[in-house]
């Protein structure tokens, strides 16, 4: 998943939920003029609302990431993030991993992929997903990341 939790009192909108979880979560201040804007509201699997908020976070070199030991059990360095730091991806919720993939990681047809899903009802759905090594990008920040590609590269993906 992506840095991200509930909106408090004090967060003004979603940029401000999005820039305090990030400081929060990763120990990375982002500035509001990083903010490149917001993607659509999507649900989640618990019918709460999410609004995916894209930043450019500058290059990898530049950033340090200090994962917040209460919500990150281990960190690890990862690859350099797509479009110049704008996605960081983190596995599971309360975050077990860190890690970032670059644009063209993400780009390549070998590393992408779908999943069919089947509902005890009948109904079938296929979302995305994005493989790198042993981890796997999937679900809702698999669907972020897409809407996201799909902005920044349109054509190319």
């Amino acid at each position: 998943s992506f840095p991200g939790g509930r909106r408090d009192p004090a967060d003004g909108d979603a940029v401000a939920t999005a820039l305090r979880e990030t400081r929060e979560e990763l120990g990375v201040a982002v500035a509001a003029t990083s903010v490149w804007g917001q993607l659509r509201t999507l649900p989640d699997r618990n019918g709460m609302t999410v609004t995916p908020v894209v930043a450019n976070l500058g290059p990898l070199e530049a950033l340090t990431l200090n994962p917040n030991p209460d919500e990150v059990s281990d960190s690890s360095p990862g690859l350099s993030p797509p479009v110049a730091a704008a996605l960081l991806t983190a596995l599971c919720w309360q975050v077990e991993e860190v890690f970032t993939l670059p644009l063209a990681h993400l780009l390549r047809e070998e590393n992408q992929g779908y999943t069919h899903f089947r509902t005890a009802s009948g109904y079938g759905y296929t979302l995305p997903v994005f493989l790198n090594g042993p981890h796997k990008v999937w679900g809702l920040t698999a669907i972020i990341t897409e809407l996201t590609l799909e902005l920044l590269v349109p054509g190319r993906y």
